[in-house]
């Protein structure tokens, strides 16, 4: 974990020295992102001075699940909307994916330099890159640093900025092309309710 942090201290530092945009680490990152299909992996989240672990995955477009291993909650895309559902209590929060920064990622088509897709500022380290984005004319709604590994290009990490200043940092584990899932994996299993004689019950679809 010191090690991530690491990372994460170091981007901020250096994002705040240097306002460069490198054409040739946008121009690697959009190939890699519009050559992904689907993902599947580990993540550990850091926000709100807590750490979280779990499984992640993505298909194009549009669609991401994270399942926490230890937290009765899911964050799910379905191709339109961002899903935050909490299994304890049956509910859930929606925002359209298209308001959210992450949102960016998972389009069917990722132009990093003429859509409205604003990269602000890039740094080249030596095992990884970094670029920092937002939605053009949007800025008000928080920003995203994406951290790619090198030879070959690989996610590696993103870093959530929201309107209010709050951050979320997600590094990737073990990421490996997965094309196939189920037909309801980025669809929200609520809970039903059965009336008894007893009170409500209630189980999983």
């Amino acid at each position: 974990m010191k090690k991530i942090l690491t990372l994460f201290v170091m981007l901020f530092v250096s994002f705040g020295a240097n306002a460069a945009v490198d054409a040739k680490l946008v121009g690697g990152a959009e190939k890699y992102l519009n050559s992904i299909t689907g993902l599947t992996g580990k993540f550990i989240q850091a926000a709100n001075a807590k750490q979280e672990k779990g499984d992640f995955y993505m298909l194009r477009p549009g669609r991401v699940r994270l399942d926490y291993d230890n937290m009765p909650v899911q964050l799910i895309a379905d191709g339109q909307d961002l899903y935050f559902f909490d299994k304890s209590l049956d509910q859930i929060t929606t925002v359209p994916i298209t308001s959210t920064p992450a949102g960016i990622l998972i389009r069917k088509n990722i132009d990093l330099k003429n859509a409205d897709i604003n990269v602000v500022e890039t740094n080249d380290y030596k095992n990884s890159f970094a670029l920092k984005l937002n939605l053009r004319g949007q800025e008000g709604l928080g920003y995203m640093v994406v951290v790619f590994d090198k030879n070959p290009v690989k996610l590696n990490s993103w870093t959530v900025v929201d309107a209010t200043g709050a951050t979320t940092d997600v590094v990737f584990q073990n990421l490996k092309e997965k094309t196939k899932f189920g037909k309801d994996f980025f669809q929200i299993q609520r809970h039903k309710t059965i009336s008894t004689g007893d009170g409500d019950d209630f189980y999983d679809m």
